[in-house]
């Protein structure tokens, strides 16, 4: 994992990893969207909720500048992808993409009120572990996040029928 030392070096690698994620997002037929199966039973519109959870969780640190968040924090990670699941799962797929379109542009926008010294000291957002990395916090919550999926959703693309894919 890359170290960052500047706010900017952060927004720019995520917004490249946004980018290719939102690409992958354009090239799926919307219809195809909400279909089980990309990782284990969730489907592409779960996946968006599911980042857009934890960019909201971003969004929360990055303006409190605080370690602040839900408490789906406290319990293990699949209890707590089941429960972001089932806080999401009946969502429609058009609230979906505008929340996590909106969530990701409040990220962004939020992102210069931190300082390059606060992206790698802990002591900038109370309540943070010493041992902890800011920047690696965001990092495994927006960009490694993106990518990660991104993998998911190109094995089950490549899995699927060309139905799948947007015209």
């Amino acid at each position: 994992m890359e170290q960052f030392w500047s706010v900017s070096q952060l927004i720019e690698e995520i917004q490249s990893a946004w980018s290719a994620w939102e690409k992958l997002l354009a090239a799926i037929n919307p219809a195809s969207m909400s279909q089980p199966g990309v990782a284990g039973d969730w489907s592409v519109k779960d996946i968006i909720a599911h980042i857009t959870w934890h960019e909201q969780e971003m969004l929360g640190l990055v303006k409190a500048h605080a370690l602040v968040g839900s408490e789906l924090w406290n319990l293990p990670t699949d209890e707590r992808n089941a429960a972001i699941y089932e806080e999401s799962k009946d969502q429609p797929l058009g609230q979906v993409l505008a929340e996590s379109a909106q969530v990701h542009r409040q990220l962004l926008g939020a992102l210069p009120s931190l300082s390059d010294d606060d992206l790698t000291d802990p002591s900038s957002f109370p309540n943070m572990p010493p041992d902890w990395q800011p920047w690696m916090i965001i990092a495994q919550n927006t960009y490694e996040h993106y990518r990660d999926h991104i993998l998911d959703v190109e094995r089950w693309l490549a899995a699927g029928d060309s139905s799948l894919r947007s015209e």
